[in-house]
């Protein structure tokens, strides 16, 4: 249907002036010839009258049939359009819903792009304090463990340097710095108040420093342990607060990687979205361009229709005009020719008359119809 419209759109409008010129220039010619008529039927009869007549009459339904077939193309010309404008109405229509609708999705879509957004936002700043967090706390871990891997590793030096495995033979040996001290007082003790030779002497004094040795020995290693496990301990709860660094980081980085695939859904959606009112937009537009296209050729139509009828208005006006004149105009004649005939009736009976009142001033003997000429009435003549 839509390829045949465009044909009735653009055939060439149906020139009902020319008709109408047309249609007078036969009236003119006909009037022409009925005048000519008339004016032989003054000299001859009426009966070429009535022939001029007749074909002053063929004219105008000539006209008005093909009149009628221009009228009978222009309604089909009409619907055609009216179907057609309704067709690009519905679309319109339907095309205009649906752009409000794409609409309405873009605005929810944009809303949760901002949304969505927003969140990408927060996490982004979460994540980095968390990382200046693990920046701090990495080098307080750093500076742990090395504090750690120094006091062990001193530790082992002391063990290394102020032990034997003579004096370390077991851990409880080494821990038992109440019992070294109460020995080594009483050696002390002993090396006051007793009286001793001088090889027991020396002996205890030995034994003194041997004692003390081991003691400073003791205290230092549990220096070492007591600063080694404060530092572990530290240590263990700093690497439990990187631990759970690590995990918030990493938590952090798997929202933001989650909303960024919701984000790239979200945006190629729109564009979609977009791509596809643009092409309704088209759509839409062409459809209202033909819509015009339209209504120009319907409102051209409708001027052709109305000049068509002022036409044939004027044509039925005038043919009946030309019907009366007509017939008053052969009225005329036919009274015009019926003075003629008695003029010359009574031209003839006057004649006559006078010849029989001549032959009766002469004496002659005249017949009936002579006596009736002189001595009846004129009318009856006829």
């Amino acid at each position: 249907m839509r390829k045949n419209i465009f044909l009735v759109i653009q055939e060439n409008p149906i020139d009902l002036g020319r008709d109408q010129y047309g249609n007078g220039d036969g009236g003119s010619a006909a009037t022409t010839r009925s005048t000519t008529t008339r004016r032989a039927a003054a000299s001859s009869s009426g009966t070429t009258v009535a022939s001029a007549s007749t074909s002053h009459k063929d004219g105008p339904k000539k006209d008005l049939g093909r009149d009628q077939n221009v009228q009978a193309g222009t309604d089909s010309n009409l619907i055609t359009l009216i179907e057609f404008k309704k067709t690009l109405l519905e679309e319109q229509k339907k095309g205009e819903e649906r752009i409000q609708e794409l609409n309405n999705k873009i605005d929810s879509t944009k809303q949760q792009i901002d949304d969505e957004r927003i969140q990408l936002e927060n996490l982004r700043v979460k994540l980095k304090q968390t990382n200046e967090q693990k920046d701090t706390e990495l080098t307080r871990y750093t500076e742990m463990k090395n504090a750690l891997i120094e006091t062990r590793n001193q530790m082992k030096s002391a063990d290394e340097k102020n032990g034997t495995k003579s004096a370390l033979k077991s851990r409880s040996e080494r821990r038992d710095m109440g019992r070294l001290a109460r020995n080594l007082e009483q050696i002390e003790r002993d090396i006051q108040t007793k009286k001793l030779s001088k090889d027991e002497e020396r002996k205890l004094v030995a034994r003194s420093k041997e004692v003390a040795t081991k003691l400073h020995a003791l205290k230092t290693i549990y220096k070492k342990e007591d600063d080694y496990r404060n530092i572990s301990s530290q240590y263990e709860l700093l690497k439990a607060r990187m631990n759970k660094i690590f995990d918030q980081k990493s938590d952090f980085g798997d929202k933001i990687g989650k909303l960024k695939g919701t984000l790239d859904t979200l945006l190629n959606l729109r564009e979609g979205l977009y791509a596809e009112r643009r092409s309704l937009i088209h759509v839409v537009r062409e459809a209202k361009a033909k819509l015009e296209m339209v209504d120009t050729q319907l409102n051209a139509i409708q001027f052709r229709k109305s000049r068509q009828q002022a036409a044939e208005s004027r044509l039925r006006r005038s043919q009946s005009q030309r019907r009366q004149t007509g017939d008053r105009e052969e009225i005329r004649e036919n009274i015009q020719e019926r003075a003629k005939r008695n003029k010359e009736n009574q031209e003839r009976w006057n004649t006559m008359k006078e010849a029989a009142l001549k032959k009766m001033s002469t004496g002659e003997k005249l017949t009936f119809d002579e006596m009736k000429l002189i001595y009846g009435d004129g009318i009856s003549a006829d």
